[in-house]
């Protein structure tokens, strides 16, 4: 994988701040709605969420730098020259290379030696691990994670629903979506990324949440927003009408002699509860004119007519 920083094209001194800002710059020019069917953005966006994910963890970040993990997070051995070391018997090694076999002599010295690692094998252990214990954590290196961007409705954002999400490998898994859930927000789903080369546990699948866009509803910061046709005679004598929010339609009264250059505010029904609907009143005539219509707006513009403010 690149370099996260080349990726997300900052300096290694970068600040948090810095670094989510490249990634919103970014994301946002890669995002699937903005690049539907273009198969290039669509990895170019997973490559940056997987660069922001490890450089946005400051542990990771660190391990990064001082060179323990590569730029998909996994842990390197490093610092160690294999060419020259020789063979069990004493004898330089020919022909082709087993690399159990040249980190056993490495390891012939030391405490634990191979026979942890080939007890901790027997014993049920994750995998091979040269060093009786694994890792760190006393367990072979994880598979890599899965990184992909998931798509929700407003509505299954706002009730925090369950969403099945198919994978690559054509799986499907099932993504409990967390309360209050933003865009942008990562989810991890723990041992549904792919499998570890070395026999440890699976990575884990790290999800970025996007909203999809809505038909009705347009977003503008905590409050929603929303066109609602009406009549012109409910424009003028008031009357009652249908309101489309997240959860279903609610009833607004209309003030006679409304003004639809300004919506009207329906507390809490913004997304999450946590901002308001604003509703923007447009007012439709009748399909094909008519003529007792037309014959009273002459009568208005010649007899009666105003400046709209």
């Amino acid at each position: 994988m690149t370099d996260p920083y080349k990726v997300l094209k900052i300096k290694k001194s970068a600040t948090d701040k810095e670094i989510k800002s490249a990634f919103r710059k970014l994301a946002k020019a890669y995002h699937p709605d903005q690049n539907q069917g273009d198969p290039k953005a669509q990895a170019k966006f997973a490559e940056i969420n997987s660069a922001y994910e490890l450089l946005s963890n400051k542990e990771k970040r660190a391990q990064y730098d001082r060179g323990e993990i590569d730029a998909a997070g996994n842990p390197k051995m490093s610092g160690f020259d294999f060419s020259g070391m020789r063979g069990a018997q004493g004898g330089a090694r020919t022909g082709s290379i087993n690399p159990e076999d040249i980190l056993k002599e490495f390891m012939g010295g030391m405490g634990a030696g191979m026979g942890g690692a080939r007890r901790t094998r027997q014993a049920g252990g994750a995998g091979w691990d040269p060093f009786g214990g694994g890792t760190p954590h006393g367990a072979a290196a994880k598979g890599k994670d899965f990184v992909a961007p998931i798509l929700v409705t407003l509505e299954q954002a706002h009730k925090g629903a369950t969403v099945n999400l198919k994978l690559t490998n054509g799986r499907t898994i099932s993504v409990k979506l967390p309360k209050k859930v933003e865009e942008g927000q990562q989810i991890r789903v723990a041992g549904q990324g792919q499998p570890s080369p070395v026999g440890g546990p699976p990575g884990d699948a790290v999800l970025t949440v996007k909203f999809k866009r809505h038909k009705k509803f347009r977003r503008d910061g905590k409050d929603l927003r929303v066109d609602v046709p009406i009549t012109l005679y409910d424009a003028v004598l008031g009357g009652k009408i249908r309101v489309p929010t997240l959860t279903g339609t609610v009833e607004l009264t209309i003030p006679p002699g409304v003004n639809t250059n300004k919506a009207m505010r329906l507390k809490g029904k913004g997304l999450h509860g946590d901002g308001d609907l604003l509703v923007s009143l447009r007012i439709v005539l009748p399909k094909g004119g008519d003529p007792d219509l037309e014959s009273l707006m002459r009568f208005w513009r010649e007899q009666k007519p105003y400046k709209p403010e």
